[in-house]
């Protein structure tokens, strides 16, 4: 990267340009469009995302008092609050969803080869949800209670690198298992899901469509023992069955066979029954692969810490549907950058590093990488004595 451009600069020259225009044109985001185009409006709010600004008027003073570096970032117009608001309002919001997949796309491939914790080939998804509380008088549309709004965000992470491939945003009131029915299946790839999303209509789609889904099972499930297999207890394991539905509804809708696994956590002594439909990998790597589901929760967590989501600069759906998804590719950008640039700094730290240095004349890799280590002073090293005589 050239050293005379600002770091901002530098991080928004990873943005493949040519398809980001792409999906502008789909769209026809900059019909009618004079002076603050699409990207501008991307650039704002990435600059928001990354230096953690909390409302539109907080955007434009800071944008304001930036002067000349503003223009060598690549924001050529001046910002109004008006003007952001108006694009956050009316812009279509699937020209950032569009756009982050592009993004996804290109980060999945870069961390293909990553470890996740369990000695895997096929890929591996947690699927869950989060939801955002709002202000019901503020945000009609996001119905969740009789006084309360919210939005949820149902997400598939791809284990390895912790990428979300999959996003949907729908109001609070929507049920999670319906959020299975947007999913396109992968043939071969697991599909961790926790005990909220057992409904085996949608279930035997997993195993129709050739994948695996791993969730554990609820207490009153009806089920006859077909066969057993040999356990290692030392691993916490206690059994390993092949079953069958027997409820007259259940039975029905899931005819197949499922594979019932009882495992007792060694350290904490809690039980869990996990359902598979997977009868090759070993059960205590089933169990191994269920742990992994915590990764989706530590991402929720993360994102609501470190990204501007729980605030938001408008309230209509398209408004907040375009900062979320803004800040989902700012998120996976950072991590294609880290990943580029061979980074060992965590994606938090070099967030913390970025919200300081964005103006910086500095090439990006020496503005990321860890300072080097001051050299430990000798022992002799001349002092003044606090008691010296």
């Amino acid at each position: 990267m050239n050293s005379g451009q600002t770091v901002f600069a530098q991080l928004m020259g990873w943005l493949p340009r040519h398809q980001f225009q792409r999906c502008v044109r789909r769209y026809r985001g900059n019909h009618r469009v004079r002076s603050f185009s699409c990207y501008d409006q991307f650039l704002c709010m990435a600059f928001a995302q990354l230096t953690y600004r909390e409302s539109l008027r907080d955007i434009e003073t800071c944008l304001r008092a930036l002067g000349s570096k503003r223009y060598h970032a690549g924001l050529r117009s001046l910002v109004r609050r008006s003007t952001l608001a108006d694009a956050n309002e009316h812009r279509d919001w699937r020209i950032y969803a569009d756009f982050a997949q592009v993004l996804i796309a290109r980060a999945r491939r870069l961390y293909a080869q990553d470890e996740f914790g369990v000695a895997l080939q096929e890929t591996a998804y947690a699927f869950d949800s989060t939801t955002i509380d709002l202000c019901l008088a503020l945000f009609p549309w996001a119905h969740f209670r009789r006084h309360k709004g919210a939005v949820k965000l149902h997400t598939l992470l791809d284990l390895r690198g912790g990428i979300p491939c999959f996003v949907h945003i729908s109001h609070g009131k929507m049920h999670d298992v319906l959020a299975l029915d947007q999913l396109v299946i992968e043939p071969g790839a697991f599909y961790i899901l926790d005990r909220g999303y057992i409904d085996f209509v949608r279930l035997l789609a997993f195993t129709r469509g050739m994948a695996f889904f791993i969730t554990r099972a609820k207490k009153n499930l009806d089920c006859t023992r077909q066969a057993s297999r040999v356990v290692d207890p030392a691993l916490g394991l206690r059994s390993d069955q092949t079953i069958r539905l027997n409820g007259p509804k259940t039975a029905l809708e899931y005819p197949d066979p499922l594979r019932r696994i009882h495992y007792r956590h060694p350290e904490t002594g809690r039980r869990l029954i996990f359902l598979t439909n997977n009868f090759t990998l070993p059960a205590v790597t089933i169990a191994a692969l269920y742990k992994c589901r915590w990764q989706v929760e530590l991402f929720f967590k993360w994102i609501k810490q470190h990204l501007r989501i729980k605030a938001f600069f408008g309230t209509s759906e398209n408004a907040v549907k375009t900062q979320v998804w803004i800040a989902i590719s700012v998120y996976v950008l950072v991590a294609i950058v880290r990943k580029e640039l061979g980074l060992e700094r965590s994606l938090y730290e070099i967030l913390q590093v970025l919200s300081v240095t964005l103006f910086e004349k500095t090439p990006i890799f020496q503005a990321l990488s860890p300072s080097s280590p001051q050299l430990e002073q000798s022992d002799d090293h001349k002092q003044l004595w606090l008691f010296n005589f």
